[in-house]
This record gives structure tokens, C-alpha cells and sequence, in this order.
């Protein structure tokens, strides 16, 4: 694998956008390490032992319009929940491969350093950990869903 400078240029934009501290990827006759000055995040990257098929990437699609927003009288109350939000751009797994149990599932009570789903980032898969105890009340986004940075990704009832 070797990067020419525009691909270099764009993994520092991405590092710099999904809040992680620190990126390395090695390769026989290739290494490189990005560091930002941010304040760390709780995001732990594992790297698999087999390497999946590179994903074509899809040209950016305009946003749909939003419907308009329907009131009901019987809408959840929400605001007493807090929310574990997506530290980046990615793709959202519940868990760490097909074969396994999800990391965590409504009702579940979890705490602080508690990984709770990965985020795929440039075949880097992140372990997202809980920075809130409680238990879970609400999954917001399916498994294998892209999703953005800053995206609820879980309500949370908290202790």
C-alpha cells in the first residue's frame, strides 16, 4: 500500500473531523501515525486479523427532504435520557462480527468504559465505550447503518 499526498491530506482532514487522537497504519513498506492536539476521546481502534474487501465508495448523495414534523399527543418524553452520540463517520456494528451477540441491547445496564458498538472508519474498527452508566432504553440506528459524527447512536436511562 502506498498513499500519494492527496490521500494523505484527506486521512488528516478525516482524523482531524472524527475526534480521534490518534491514527497509525503500518504496512510492509509503509508506515504512517497522525496525531491531533485534542482533547482524547474513550475510542479504542482494533484491527482485524483478516482484512475485509474494500468498499466501493458511493458519490455523496443530496440530503432527502425532510418530512414535516408530526406532533402526537402521545409522544415519548425523552428529555430525562441522555445519549451516547457517534465520536465520527462511519458504519455502526452492535457487534464485533456477525457471528457474536450485540455488545449491548435495550434493557441492558452498562458503565462507564462499557463498549457498546464499533464504528468502521477507513477499515479501522473502533471500539465505541460508554462515557455514562445507566441502562440502555432506546437503540437509534441499525446494525450496518452509516452514520454520522455527533449522531445519536443510544438512549440512555441513567443510574
Amino acid at each position: 500500500m502506498s498513499m500519494d499526498i492527496k490521500q494523505i491530506q484527506d486521512l488528516i482532514k478525516f482524523v482531524a473531523k472524527s475526534g480521534v487522537n490518534e491514527v497509525a497504519i503500518e504496512e510492509e513498506d509503509f508506515k504512517i501515525t497522525i496525531k491531533t492536539n485534542q482533547v482524547p476521546t474513550y475510542v479504542t481502534a482494533t484491527v482485524p486479523t483478516a482484512a475485509p474487501a474494500p468498499l466501493p465508495v458511493a458519490a455523496p448523495t443530496a440530503p432527502a427532504p425532510e418530512a414535516p414534523k408530526q406532533t402526537t399527543p402521545k409522544a415519548e418524553d425523552t428529555s430525562n435520557y441522555l445519549t451516547i452520540k457517534s465520536p465520527m463517520i462511519g458504519t455502526f456494528y452492535r457487534s464485533s462480527s456477525p457471528d457474536k451477540p450485540a455488545f449491548v441491547n435495550v434493557g441492558d445496564e452498562i458503565t462507564t468504559g462499557k463498549v457498546v458498538c464499533i464504528v468502521e472508519a477507513m477499515k479501522l474498527f473502533n471500539e465505541i465505550e460508554s462515557e455514562i452508566s445507566g441502562k440502555i432504553v432506546k437503540i437509534l440506528v441499525d446494525d450496518a447503518q452509516p452514520v454520522e459524527y455527533d449522531q445519536p447512536l443510544f438512549l440512555v436511562e441513567p443510574k
